[in-house]
């Protein structure tokens, strides 16, 4: 029922505006509109503060309709889960009540600050500094490849409190677009997600109440490692998605499209194709979901089963799409079809929370 709500939703609010939103590289306010007004932009929010309350699961599910017509409008509930998951895991309740309440409703969106231009893969070289004053923190830095950044409300910030300690000195907080001193860089020029803006978070003397950091002093890094290990699985969503919109896409043009006196899909070498495309994607699928239900119960093996996940799915999302493109031929690489914009926007999943090589090397550290 929730897939069956969630894709005729996509289909009629989201869909219609997919192209446009990737051609113009603007914000997909149709579908902000779309998921707020249906209650799907942040399904994972606690009932009690307002929130629809769905697991895992049902959200992996939003997340990959969405992705499915528009991997740029997935984002939108992806985010607010890797941006506001730090507060649930890590927050005092009068925290979560504070910003869990607005998201819930609407009324703002959550990004996530962890990467700097000299910090990607290794996040713990961190710079941003946050200085404890009184009864503020100051908090000076750039953070890069920020998603939503300039259209959320709210940023889970990663900064250093004791250099000396590395990974265990870096603590984390909430700042508000509003707060003085932060601004924003340009929006990035991409491949591919058009829709979603990338930008850089600037923070200049950003003082913040101290009742703002997320958890203890020093629990920063351990908290944003582990809001990667249940938000990757979002990310494995989102290729999903993508694969399935390009295989359903060719596979409707492959009955259509005549050569030789006869659809192509009656031709051995397109039917295979299809056929490993179909098989990878619910390969991808059954893994994806199985990480969902590990992540709502918090299993022991989550961090490789979602490694897992993300690394798999998106490698097949950038398989699939790619194959998609080839079953159109000259029409799959032009603008007029949508395959060759889920090819560009199915790259991003192999790198961002993780890029697929860490995602091995983390697999490779936890074992089952």
């Amino acid at each position: 029922m929730l897939r069956d709500a969630v894709r005729s939703l996509a289909e009629a609010k989201i869909a219609p505006y997919a192209a446009a939103v990737d051609e113009e590289a603007r914000f997909p306010q149709e579908a902000l509109d779309a998921l707020v007004a249906n209650d799907l932009h942040a399904v994972h929010v606690p009932e009690e503060f307002g929130g629809a309350g769905a697991d895992a699961l049902a959200t992996v599910i939003v997340i990959e309709e969405v992705a499915r017509v528009c991997a740029s409008s997935s984002l939108i509930p992806a985010v607010n889960k890797l941006g506001s998951l730090p507060v649930i895991l890590s927050g005092s309740e009068a925290l979560k009540k504070k910003y869990m309440t607005p998201l819930a409703k609407g009324d703002a969106m959550f990004s996530y600050c962890l990467s700097e231009p000299d910090a990607g893969s290794d996040a713990a070289g961190m710079k941003t500094r946050a200085v404890r004053d009184g009864d503020s923190y100051v908090l000076n830095g750039v953070k890069r490849w920020i998603t939503n950044a300039g259209e959320s409300e709210y940023y889970t910030v990663m900064a250093v409190t004791d250099p000396t300690k590395r990974s265990k000195g870096i603590s984390a907080f909430v700042v508000e677009k509003s707060d003085e001193g932060v601004s924003f860089g340009a929006p990035e020029k991409k491949l591919g997600i058009k829709g979603s803006p990338t930008r850089e978070v600037y923070l200049d003397n950003v003082r913040i109440p101290a009742d703002r950091m997320i958890g203890e002093e020093g629990t920063g890094f351990a908290t944003a490692m582990k809001t990667l290990d249940h938000t990757r699985i979002t990310i494995a969503a989102q290729a999903l998605g993508i694969a399935q919109g390009a295989l359903d896409y060719a596979k409707g043009y492959v009955t259509e499209r005549k050569q030789f006196g006869k659809p192509i899909a009656d031709f051995q070498g397109v039917q295979f194709m299809l056929a490993d495309m179909a098989m990878k994607i619910e390969a991808a699928r059954q893994l994806t979901y199985a990480a969902a239900a590990k992540s709502e119960r918090g299993d022991s093996d989550l961090t490789f089963q979602g490694a897992a996940a993300k690394c798999f799915a998106s490698d097949v999302a950038m398989e699939v799409t790619t194959d998609a493109v080839q079953l159109l031929g000259g029409y799959g690489y032009t603008r007029d079809y949508p395959v060759e914009r889920m090819m560009r926007d199915a790259k991003i999943t192999q790198i961002y929370e993780g890029t697929n090589q860490v995602q091995r090397i983390v697999m490779a550290r936890n074992l089952p």
